[in-house]
């Protein structure tokens, strides 16, 4: 689906604000009436995910387009919304009127003067017990803390589901996340891949009556920490195997010492199990620091396959 540009010789760009939706008839209005107030220029679409309510009708009285994806899962309506959505610049929200939309201008302009490829919505700011729920605020926590060693930047909202990002992201980042892990996706791939992240303090509100949370604390937190284990040993691959191999090192050294003391004292080995476990451990060792420096050579190829593809997909 492509939103018609302006014409003239200089057009201003094509802006795209896109609402995943799934049972919102409460909010889904009010966030669509926002986008018009503060982008006004802005085409608003509706990424409705199989609603058994009434937020399919609203959105479409409130003058949006609605795309349906059948597909359950926030990430495969992220997924429908970069592959069919054409635009120059894209505002992604969540539906639930929580995000206060007065920076979208701000957050806009920066993608638009191209001092950032994505910038997100930080609502960690302003954290307060009505506005998030119980264990969402710590493990947003251990999110960032992981993410900012892992790849040496300094975010503070790595969740947020409040971005705006430019075609070139948009186009070139291949999503695989199904569910509300996609947001943690988006941030590593695009630190991976050298993308500009900057973020604008937003404030972030407790849910309107009668709107109720999909969000599951334990599962979704699984499947967020999923991602970023899988990422981190597809993506640093260095990193996560030499971990590996320092634990089976360890663990050898220490069984191994017990057995190599037995030896020197005794000239005898009583505790063949533990040899054979340090000996094991010690293979286990060698196989996956082995296994990370092949990985690793192999992820600096697919580097360079992917930059000179995506140069001449620019050209």
């Amino acid at each position: 689906m492509v939103a018609e540009r302006a014409p003239g010789i200089n057009p201003p760009p094509v802006i795209s604000v896109m609402l995943p939706c799934y049972n919102e008839e409460v909010s889904v209005g009010r966030v669509i009436d926002d986008c018009r107030k503060y982008l006004p220029e802005a085409v608003i679409y509706v990424l409705d995910n199989n609603s058994t309510d009434q937020s399919v009708a609203v959105a479409r009285a409130h003058g949006a387009t609605v795309i349906r994806e059948k597909r359950q899962g926030k990430g495969f309506v992220v997924q429908a919304m970069f592959s069919k959505i054409e635009s120059d610049i894209y505002v992604v929200v969540d539906a639930d009127a929580t995000y206060d939309l007065s920076a979208v201008k701000t957050m806009v302009e920066l993608v638009h003067t191209d001092a950032a490829d994505m910038v997100v919505g930080n609502r960690m700011h302003t954290v307060s017990a009505q506005s998030f729920r119980p264990f969402h605020v710590s493990g947003n926590h251990l999110v960032r803390f992981l993410i900012n060693r892992l790849f040496g930047c300094n975010l503070t909202d790595i969740m947020s589901g409040f971005r705006v990002m430019n075609r070139d992201f948009v186009k070139n980042i291949n999503l695989i996340s199904g569910g509300y892990e996609v947001e943690t996706e988006m941030t590593i791939k695009s630190l991976k891949f050298g993308y500009i992240i900057k973020e604008v303090n937003c404030a972030y509100s407790q849910r309107i009556a009668g709107s109720h949370s999909k969000l599951n604390t334990f599962s979704d937190g699984a499947l967020v920490l999923k991602t970023i284990f899988s990422i981190c040993k597809d993506y640093k691959p260095l990193l996560f195997f030499s971990s590996v191999s320092t634990f089976f090192l360890l663990a050898s050294l220490a069984s191994g010492s017990v057995v190599i003391s037995e030896f020197i004292s005794t000239r005898y080995i009583t505790h063949v199990p533990l040899a054979i476990f340090a000996s094991g451990s010690m293979v286990l060792a060698i196989i996956s620091l082995v296994t990370g420096v092949t990985l690793d050579s192999a992820n600096r190829r697919f580097d360079e396959i992917y930059f000179l593809i995506k140069n001449c997909r620019d050209r």
